[in-house]
């Protein structure tokens, strides 16, 4: 899928300047793969929440339990392989989940006994369709399978009210449906880009209550490492807090529900500021990301429910990354 587009640069280039410089020259990003050739990536998402009461009101007083910080992760494993590649269009490609690991600090007994929903993407398998420019054409497997698993999410013995438990698939979906997102973003893919290009683009925002939030993302090409075998583009990115959340993102459950838990009693989420940065090594070579690395801190604002005074504040300190395997 890439000689097409390296011929069409080339010639373009050349026909504009035939003396460029090392800084100004155009690099071509595209995401390529080999029929049956298997790549096995390591995902990681963990984020520590701190909340703290702020009374509003002269003499309120929180509630007995105070609630302090709090930590949890998942990791997965997932294998990519391409089972029908098209150089000039698109590759389907099957991903296989092969564990997820969750942890918890401090945990319910409940949530030790139920587990957590988003454990049974583990052995899970899916296919979609990516482009050579890195954007997926096809999520239709994936968003089934998310919505299959958002319903494990709900208590089986409830009658009267659906109650759903604490879960961690906003974080499955934050490392499957934006794979590649970096370069699936570049306007203008076919006329590569150079050290210092920026563009724009949108990623979600996981978090331990049920929220549709998106961040805002500015990616900007900061240099080409020449490695030992490969080149390797490093992609900084900055977020920022989106206003808008597309439609088209997944929505792994719907209805009217409760959930349960601390998150579940407080209302009214609001969020006062989102900021971070990342960093990605994306292999020009052999067309795929190696590795990636996204933080970011979130401050909101909750309230309490039949009039209680008091506004906590909670912040949470995100981190997700990836890394291929060998």
């Amino acid at each position: 899928m890439r000689t097409l587009l390296i011929i069409f640069t080339v010639i373009t280039l050349g026909a504009l300047s035939g003396c460029a410089s090392v800084a100004e020259q155009k690099e071509l990003f595209t995401v390529d793969f080999q029929q049956g050739q298997m790549l096995r990536y390591k995902f990681v998402s963990s984020r520590k929440i701190d909340v703290n009461w702020n009374p509003t009101k002269a003499g309120a007083k929180p509630p007995k339990e105070r609630v302090g910080k709090s930590s949890e992760s998942m990791e997965i494993v997932v294998a990519y392989t391409p089972v029908e590649v098209d150089p000039y269009g698109l590759t389907t490609i099957e991903a296989t989940c092969e564990s997820v690991r969750i942890r918890r600090s401090p945990t319910k007994r409940r949530l030790v006994v139920i587990g957590d929903a988003a454990q049974a993407f583990s052995h899970k398998t899916y296919r979609f369709t990516v482009g050579p420019t890195g954007k997926i054409e096809d999520h239709s497997q994936l968003d089934r399978l998310i919505r299959e698993i958002g319903k494990k999410a709900f208590r089986s013995e409830s009658k009267k009210e659906r109650i759903k438990e604490p879960d961690m698939i906003s974080d499955f979906i934050a490392t499957q449906w934006f794979l590649w997102d970096s370069v699936a973003g570049i306007e203008k893919p076919a006329k590569g880009v150079s050290v210092g290009h920026i563009w724009q683009s949108k990623l979600s925002v996981p978090t331990p209550m049920v929220m549709r939030k998106a961040r805002d993302v500015t990616y900007t090409l900061d240099e080409i490492r020449q490695g030992e075998q490969h080149r390797l583009a490093v992609i900084r990115s900055s977020y920022s807090l989106a206003e808008s959340v597309p439609r088209s993102w997944p929505v792994p459950y719907s209805g009217r529900f409760q959930m349960s838990g601390r998150f579940g009693f407080l209302r009214g989420y609001k969020v006062l500021d989102l900021q971070g940065h990342g960093e990605e090594l994306f292999n020009i070579d052999a067309g795929r990301t190696e590795r990636y690395n996204q933080q970011y801190k979130m401050l909101l604002e909750a309230s309490y429910p039949m009039g209680i005074g008091v506004n906590p504040r909670i912040t949470i300190d995100q981190e997700l990354t990836m890394q291929r395997l060998e």
